[in-house]
């Protein structure tokens, strides 16, 4: 079955907005694996607007099951990994100033530098994703970088399923997905995938994309909390992702 990471970023937010510790994020972390959830994500940003560095050191000693930390390897963040060691480190080619997600490497342009960074992340043990489009001139660079996985950046995939759902004839961009983790996969890469997967989109690209080792979703799973319950929407996530 492929794992569902809950991504926290999200409670961190609403805490944020109040000061003061309501919710409890490490309490929520905690209760996000009691309840089923495979593994945490967390994305610290520089400007610390949601996860705090802080949280991901306090968070390493109570996460039982998979840690993974996302984000930009400036060096503060690089630093911060190296000391935590979670099990995972997906790198993303975020600006400073980007509010989420957009966009995968390009492995080409940035051959060099990710060489370096994944090289010293697998030094110390940590298995290394990087966020990917659906490009298959994307996969090798990833691959001779050294990366154990790539993770797709579903936004796109997400939003055509939508537009699909009145005008099936246009999903054409799906087989992109399928093409490039066909590809990834024979290369000996792993699949991860990300951003905008929710309850009505999930089934359909687990289906199609069988190698699918784990997905990390938090904006979707948070929101549909507020209506289900914690407990209960992390039990409807995980159902999609049998095989």
């Amino acid at each position: 079955m492929t794992k569902l990471s809950v991504n926290i970023n999200k409670i961190a937010t609403l805490r944020n907005a109040r000061g003061g510790n309501l919710p409890d994020l490490l309490k929520v972390a905690a209760d996000c694996e009691r309840f089923g959830a495979d593994g945490i994500t967390v994305h610290p940003r520089p400007d610390q607007r949601h996860i705090r560095y802080d949280d991901v050191r306090n968070l390493k000693p109570l996460v039982t099951t998979e840690f993974n930390i996302e984000g930009y390897p400036s060096q503060e963040f690089m630093d911060l990994v190296l000391e935590v060691k979670p099990h995972q480190c997906t790198l993303v080619p975020d600006p400073p100033g980007a509010i989420t997600s957009n966009n995968g490497w390009d492995t080409v342009q940035y051959a060099s530098f990710l060489k370096d960074v994944i090289g010293t992340l697998k030094k110390e043990g940590i298995r290394v994703s990087i966020f990917l489009n659906p490009d298959i001139t994307k996969v090798e660079g990833a691959k001779a970088a050294g990366a154990d996985r790539i993770e797709l950046y579903t936004g796109p995939y997400a939003e055509e399923y939508h537009n699909a759902l009145t005008q099936p004839q246009n999903f054409a961009l799906f087989n992109e997905y399928k093409n490039t983790a066909k590809t990834a996969t024979e290369a000996g890469l792993e699949i991860n995938a990300g951003h905008d997967l929710n309850l009505d989109n999930l089934r359909f690209f687990k289906l199609h994309i069988p190698q699918l080792k784990e997905v990390s979703i938090g904006h979707a799973l948070i929101c549909d909390a507020l209506y289900f319950g914690l407990e209960n929407t992390i039990q409807l996530y995980k159902r999609l992702l049998v095989d």
